[in-house]
């Protein structure tokens, strides 16, 4: 599809889809990091349709399921940026907000440093190591203890193997909604079964 004037073109690679996706600008872009890291989200697509907004046409944002429901996003660019949908679809259509986007500021910027390094690593993880670390984490980890115990030289393929835990909500990091990925970021266990 056409790029929006003025809207740059970021290219990223979808673990979920397993596929290039292309964001035109950085709140798509911002959007499709936190569609991507939320385990619930079973698929999505980008500008899946156009609808008529008031006077015109408008590319959606995203469409997305999660638990056979969907939905359709749109994303308000500005608090100038009057929205009124008309659609034949039985789709909702959910409204993202600026104020939306800034509350997870922090996950999605913990999340631009993991997902190229996910990206990189996914082949390298064995599912012994992952077993592994979901076994040891059988409560709030930090992430110290967890490298002290499965580190034996560069951490990276088990911060990698712990992101891809975090992707597949087999691990729940909380903190990192509010604050920066640190040696003291705790990893704790979801119930969930690898």
């Amino acid at each position: 599809s056409i790029r929006p004037r003025g809207e740059r073109l970021i290219e990223v690679y979808s673990i979920k889809l397993q596929r290039r996706v292309q964001c035109f600008g950085e709140l798509a872009y911002q959007l499709w990091v936190l569609l991507e890291t939320n385990p619930k989200i079973e698929s999505f697509c980008e500008r899946p349709a156009n609808f008529e907004i008031g006077s015109g046409k408008r590319l959606v944002d995203f469409w997305t399921r999660e638990n056979s429901q969907e939905e359709f996003l749109l994303i308000k660019r500005s608090s100038l940026d009057l929205i009124v949908c008309s659609t034949a679809s039985d789709i909702p259509i959910r409204i993202i907000t600026l104020s939306d986007l800034a509350a997870s500021r922090f996950w999605i910027n913990n999340w631009q440093r993991f997902l190229p390094l996910l990206v990189t690593y996914r082949e390298h993880m064995s599912p012994s190591i992952l077993r592994s670390i979901v076994k040891f984490i059988k409560e709030p980890t930090q992430l110290s203890r967890i490298e002290r115990e499965f580190v034996t030289g560069d951490p990276t393929i088990i911060r990698a193997a712990l992101f891809h835990l975090l992707h597949q909500g087999l691990l729940a990091a909380p903190s990192l909604h509010v604050e920066p990925f640190s040696y003291l970021t705790y990893f704790e266990p979801t119930g969930g079964v690898l």
